[in-house]
């Protein structure tokens, strides 16, 4: 399994409407494109979060072809439209992991 695991530091200001947004809208796209089997969503938890909230996604693949069709077909497209709508208000890596057996 491959998996395509992106942390997120959102600002407080806009934090409700992001994790709305994350869970109704970005979310259910990333996984509408059909290159990921599930995903996990989680709070990184932190004593101090005065500039942020941090999360993670975790979305799972079969293989990395299907991480590599989503990453050329798909990723742009909804990396923007997340800056669209939250630009100035997060920061985000993301890290590519192989499960180990």
């Amino acid at each position: 399994m491959i998996i395509y695991s992106v942390t997120v530091k959102i600002d407080l200001d806009v934090h409700d409407v992001w994790l709305n947004w994350m869970k109704e809208v970005h979310i259910p796209e990333v996984l509408a494109t059909g290159k990921f089997v599930k995903h996990k969503f989680h709070r990184i938890l932190a004593e101090n979060e005065v500039d942020g909230i941090t999360y993670n996604v975790q979305y799972y693949a079969e293989s990395m072809s299907d991480y590599f069709e989503y990453r050329d077909n798909f990723a742009a497209a909804l990396q923007q439209k997340t800056k669209n709508h939250f630009e100035g208000k997060f920061v985000a890596f993301r890290t590519l992991l192989k499960e180990v057996e």
